[in-house]
């Protein structure tokens, strides 16, 4: 079984939420970024390898560096599959030991892995819950997703209680306790915002933080549903890389107003200074 320094080991970030279509990958990839051109050595580790988003988003970051001829900062990009055995409980020692060994050897030379989990109740997803320093949670910002943290009623939007997502975090965090006496630190990111005001928008902000106070965890406010998102990831590119010659894209208004939204969200995770020091290019 591969072990994992303590003396040595990196701040493990986790984007997990068991509802798909959140905005884990993109956030992920905006954070992973921002650390590398914030100095830092990252490593990805991608529990969803069936789907692929955040691998796929590296396949193409490393395609469009090559046609470019361009320096972009890259991560160390370890994917962990699922185990597909009779016997349920050889599968999950297997998905165990293929993900200790890949985190392991990310530790060995990186100050921050960044894990992308899949957005459902799997083994992997949960072991890497259990791992986490940070986990940031990112939630579309309306009550179909909120019912992942909690159950609410509907006639006075009074938190009735946590929901499954909610207690697989609980259950996290016992394991993280036990395994090495850790605690992890728990932001749920509300995401893709609209401009507008709305009572929706109020009514889940309400709710959101009355329910933070029970259960535990941090919010804050996440990405806005903006089309460069989705056009970025194409290229392989963040927000963070538009500031690179090599990339060519001039900032406008709302480009400016969007990575500063993904600065908030750097700011809000508690990093001691890189280990390994390397300089990389600001973004």
């Amino acid at each position: 079984m591969a072990t994992i320094s303590l003396e040595h080991r990196p701040h493990v970030i986790v984007l997990g939420n068991e509802k798909g279509g959140s905005g884990k990958s993109t956030a992920a990839m905006h954070v992973i970024v921002g650390l590398l051109r914030d100095g830092y050595q990252v490593g990805a580790l991608d529990l969803d390898a069936r789907q692929a988003t955040l691998s796929n988003y590296m396949a193409a970051r490393v395609t469009y560096a090559a046609n470019h001829h361009s320096n972009l900062p890259q991560p160390r990009v370890v994917a962990v599959h699922r185990v597909e055995q009779d016997s349920k409980t050889a599968a999950e020692g297997a998905e165990r030991a293929a993900f200790e060994q890949a985190l392991a050897s990310l530790s060995a030379d990186c100050d921050v892995v960044v894990i992308d989990c899949p957005g459902s109740d799997t083994f992997l997803s949960r072991l890497g819950h259990s791992y986490a320093d940070t986990l940031i949670t990112p939630i579309n910002d309306s009550f179909v997703d909120f019912a992942m943290l909690a159950k609410v009623d509907p006639d006075n939007l009074d938190v009735i209680n946590p929901s499954v997502y909610s207690e697989m975090v609980w259950q996290a965090r016992k394991q993280r306790f036990a395994r090495d006496r850790g605690r992890f630190d728990w932001i749920v990111m509300r995401n893709r915002l609209g401009a507008n005001v709305a009572r929706n928008k109020r009514d889940v902000g309400t709710t959101l933080e009355a329910l933070a106070k029970r259960i535990g965890f941090r919010t804050v406010t996440g990405f806005g549903e903006r089309v460069i998102f989705r056009e970025l990831y194409l290229q392989g590119l963040t927000l963070m890389d538009m500031r690179d010659a090599s990339v060519g894209i001039s900032l406008s208004m709302s480009h400016v107003a969007a990575r500063a939204e993904v600065r908030a969200l750097l700011s809000a995770i508690k990093l001691a200074p890189p280990r390994f020091s390397l300089s990389a290019p600001r973004g």
